[in-house]
């Protein structure tokens, strides 16, 4: 990572042959073996891994040395021998005993469902606050294991000035080191906090509103944002593609601007240094006008992901129980083109019910119109239609009227005009402020 560097036993190719194994520890979950394993093969894919084959394993009493049986553990280390795999993915959470056990017995590189996330973070983040988020999340999970990571741990060092007293061992000194980068990360990132505030804080007197796209990793959100924007966002069939905030004016039916935000993808079991570390890049989403939901309606867990998008909103303090002003959210159904024709049916039933859910395909346009009208009228929902006089002569805030709001007529009476204007109550309270004569007119 940049600006700190000590050396890592995690580091390993891309390209190398991988083994994937998924422990099913007795737990509630909302996902299936086969859809959880293709998500760690996409996670793997996602930094150019090679999974030879993935296995999943019934855990039900996890082992404190190596979380998995003694038997199971000496399939593995078959499998990875005959496949000569050089890793082996646990798509699990390992402490660094486990992990070091396990490489023991194995005899390979052995990862975790955590490092392979921050692998692809790392890979991914393309901004300097992207950069420091993962910097700081991969510091957060290699603090708590500086007892496998190095090797040097059991040297005493002497009094070298900054680096501690007599006899401080060098765990201790690296700690203190991943300490102060840390804080030293944590001021920069909210520094960057305070921008982005001062940046809403401009938005939201400004009079366009802003949109939210959240969703499962992959399930079309740059695909959509794309659409919408006429951009280049990086939109591929792969996990977690877009990490870090992209934001652009639009235009929808009835509103000549609104600003919509692309955002990272969740996934289930999100490491909490990411949660962590990324909420500054997430708090876009609770100062959104509007929360669109975008689902791969395609997928065989399309629900659980939407569960498990809707725990981690709950998580950043969006839409959370008991909440006062709720964001306004709506569903839209992605990738119907992937589905066959009855199911596509079926959906379409229920969802001319719900005036929260909207169906379309991202990728082939279809429905994108009327999301974007549908969008609109929500965000319009509970604008006020007012008929007011100005004077013929000024264009200025006749143009200001067209911009901010829906003009719906406009008749000239001698030396005025009377428009039919519809706008937000913010907008209204500006244009009273702009027109002192409003109310005498």
């Amino acid at each position: 990572m940049s600006g700190f560097s000590l050396d890592r036993e995690d580091e390993f190719s891309r390209g190398a042959r991988t083994v994937l194994v998924l422990p099913q520890i007795d737990r509630d979950s909302s996902f299936d073996v086969s859809a959880r394993l293709e998500e760690g093969r996409g996670l793997a894919l996602a930094i150019g891994l090679n999974v030879i084959s993935s296995h999943a394993y019934r855990v039900r009493a996890p082992r404190a040395a190596t979380l998995l049986g003694g038997g199971q553990v000496e399939e593995i280390a078959q499998i990875v021998a005959d496949g000569e795999a050089e890793l082996l993915i646990v798509d699990a959470q390992l402490s660094a005993i486990q992990q070091r056990n396990l490489e023991d017995k194995i005899g390979v590189k052995v990862i975790d469902r955590t490092v392979l996330i921050l692998e692809i973070f790392g890979e991914r983040a393309a901004t300097a606050e992207g950069r420091l988020q993962v910097e700081l999340a991969h510091l957060d999970y290699q603090a708590g294991r500086l007892v496998r990571s190095w090797t040097h741990l059991e040297r005493q060092r002497g009094g070298f000035g900054f680096l501690g007293g007599p006899g401080e061992t060098q765990i201790e000194a690296d700690r203190r080191l991943i300490r102060d980068r840390m804080a030293k990360l944590r001021r920069e990132l909210e520094d960057v906090r305070r921008t982005r505030t001062l940046h809403r804080d401009r938005r939201q007197r400004a009079p366009w509103p802003v949109i939210a796209l959240v969703g499962y990793t992959n399930a079309g959100k740059s695909t959509l944002f794309n659409r919408l924007t006429d951009s280049d966002v990086m939109a591929e069939d792969l996990l977690f593609a877009t990490l870090d905030p992209t934001m652009r004016q639009i235009a929808l039916p009835g509103l000549d601007k609104a600003i919509l935000s692309d955002t990272v993808g969740f996934v289930s079991d999100l490491p909490t240094e990411l949660i962590a570390a990324f909420r500054a890049t997430l708090e876009e989403v609770t100062a959104a006008d509007l929360i669109v939901h975008v689902r791969d309606i395609a997928h065989e867990e399309s629900e659980g992901q939407r569960d498990n998008v809707i725990a981690i909103l709950k998580d950043l303090g969006v839409n959370g129980e008991g909440e006062d002003d709720p964001i306004p959210m709506v569903e839209v159904w992605n990738k119907i083109d992937l589905l066959p024709e009855e199911r596509r049916d079926e959906l379409h039933a229920i969802a001319q019910y719900d005036d929260n859910v909207l169906m379309i395909s991202a990728a082939e346009g279809t429905g994108v119109e009327n999301m974007a009208e549908a969008l609109s009228a929500r965000l319009t929902e509970h604008d006020v239609e007012r008929s007011i006089i100005l004077p013929s002569a000024d264009g200025k805030m006749l143009a200001w009227l067209h911009e901010n709001g829906r003009v719906i007529d406009q008749q000239v009476r001698g030396e005025d005009m009377v428009i039919d204007v519809r706008m937000s109550l913010r907008n209204w309270g500006r244009f009273r402020r702009f027109d002192q004569d409003l109310d005498a007119r």
